[in-house]
């Protein structure tokens, strides 16, 4: 078995099968960009996170959150099952693009719901595995020039590339893009899975992934649901209402959001956190099992989301990692009781 192909002084790797389970190394959220030299920055793409293992031309696909979808991408499977290795293990971002490049994760979302697999693409960001060899201790650095260096790049699956310093400057370049963010990461650092302080995430609109806690009846001529309630955990596991979403749906995601919710009711919870104006009585409450996300112009003051749009369910991510600092901390909460 051969040490993993390189022109650069080899990495510190050890022998090693694929994992039986993928976990993904994690970004922590950061205020600002990282100063100084050791950092790769990259755009934060804006789709849905993959884990892909090749075991001698046979791939699976699995979400952050284990779910395996190597069936609902047959076009994607077939392209890595081309990529001329062995085995190996990629970390990555599958998204949809417009037609200027950037990614879009509503187009995502229509074209996951109509099984349109033939307009994603996958950016790779990372390898942990290569032929045999357990690339998890090296420094990243060396683990993304093994991955540039693979032979099968086509339209489907694309190395993601990456600057190397001048983090605040991409930052500015994403904003005026009016892009979600950047991620930093130190170039020298290994892959760990979890959060961890050597991947940063640093978001430039205002946006999160926040729990659908509720919904309430449409008005006038629409059907299915009017708003969906939202909210968050905060890092003692309380949970926090964060206002009404009612725009950025379509009439067949309103209709399926409402045959959802009507499976899973639930009473108010009995510890929900609010600040402000108590949230409206007409809401029917649900389990908080969904994650949906939500861009957004600010908080208003009392801790809720100010113009709040709709931008689709997060299947790939999992309602206990929906944590959050309080925003508004100084605005008073209490427990929320409507009935």
């Amino acid at each position: 078995m051969n040490a993993p192909r390189t022109s650069q002084p080899a990495p510190r790797a050890t022998l090693g099968g694929l994992p039986a389970k993928l976990e993904p190394q994690l970004a922590t959220k950061a205020d600002k960009p990282p100063e100084g030299v050791g950092w790769f920055s990259e755009i934060k793409l804006d789709g849905y996170r993959l884990m892909v293992s090749i075991d001698h031309s046979r791939v699976r696909l699995v979400t952050r959150n284990g779910l395996d979808w190597t069936q609902r991408m047959p076009r994607l499977a077939a392209s890595f099952a081309a990529l001329n290795v062995e085995t190996a293990v990629l970390d990555g971002e599958m998204v949809s693009l417009r037609k200027d490049g950037t990614s879009s994760f509503r187009d995502l979302q229509n074209a996951l719901s109509a099984g349109a697999d033939g307009s994603l693409f996958f950016y790779a960001f990372d390898l942990l595995h290569l032929d045999g060899w357990d690339l998890r201790a090296s420094a990243l650095r060396d683990r993304k020039h093994l991955l540039e260096a693979l032979d099968g790049w086509n339209n489907a699956i694309r190395y993601g590339g990456h600057i190397e310093g001048n983090a605040a400057g991409l930052f500015r370049e994403a904003s005026r893009l009016k892009l979600e963010g950047i991620i930093a990461k130190r170039a020298n650092a290994p892959y760990r899975a979890g959060r961890s302080p050597t991947w940063l995430k640093i978001k430039c609109l205002g946006r999160e992934d926040l729990l659908v806690l509720g919904w309430t009846l449409p008005g006038g001529s629409r059907h299915g649901i009017g708003a969906l309630a939202i909210g968050f955990y905060d890092a003692e596991g309380n949970l926090h209402y964060a206002g009404q979403v009612g725009t950025g749906f379509s009439d067949t995601e309103r209709l399926a959001l409402r045959a959802q919710l009507e499976a899973v009711p639930s009473e108010l919870p009995a510890t929900l956190r609010v600040a402000g104006d108590a949230p409206d009585q007409q809401i029917s409450w649900v389990a908080p099992n969904l994650v949906a996300e939500v861009s957004f112009t600010g908080w208003s003051g009392d801790g809720k989301v100010r113009h709040p749009v709709y931008l689709g369910l997060r299947k790939d991510k999992a309602p206990f990692e929906v944590v959050m600092e309080i925003p508004d901390p100084e605005a008073p909460r209490r427990v929320c009781v409507v009935r």
